[in-house]
């Protein structure tokens, strides 16, 4: 009897449920209402925007729920000019300090590549990615 690899059992080339693999959680942030939501350790207060991770990342520490605000500064952006998945060129990415958290990866309102520093606020999601804008054209130092 010949069995195909990874049939009948979940392998890392298969992952994800969607393919026969293991569950895979969702690692893109989660908005709600005000705040974004993760968990922030409580040993080093490393804090992650991931719901329902089960330790700290960086000490292996216990975590606890936690909500972080919506603005930040830009610490990179980019304008991307290929298509992915079902986004159409232009589009706009930027990863964001959160004020009194981790980075996140948001999608940018308008495609621009903009300063470091940059302030912007996540407004809501689009296709399950967080969507932010600049706040007033302001730059942190």
């Amino acid at each position: 009897m010949t069995t195909e690899l990874g049939v009948g059992r979940p392998t890392k080339r298969r992952s994800g449920a969607a393919v026969g693999g293991l569950p895979v959680a969702d690692p893109r942030p989660l908005l709600d209402g005000d705040a974004v939501l993760g968990v922030r350790c409580t040993a080093c207060r490393y804090p992650v925007a991931q719901d329902g991770v089960p330790w700290c990342p960086a000490c292996y520490g216990p975590v606890e729920p936690a909500r972080f605000a919506t603005t930040g500064a830009a610490w990179s952006s980019t304008v991307v000019a290929i298509p992915v998945g079902e986004r159409r060129p232009p589009f706009g990415l930027a990863y964001l300090d959160l004020d009194d958290g981790p980075r996140v990866l948001v999608h940018l309102a308008e495609p621009a590549v903009l300063p470091i520093g940059t302030r912007l606020r996540i407004t809501g999601t689009d296709l399950g990615d967080l969507v932010a804008a600049t706040i007033d054209d302001e730059v942190t130092p």
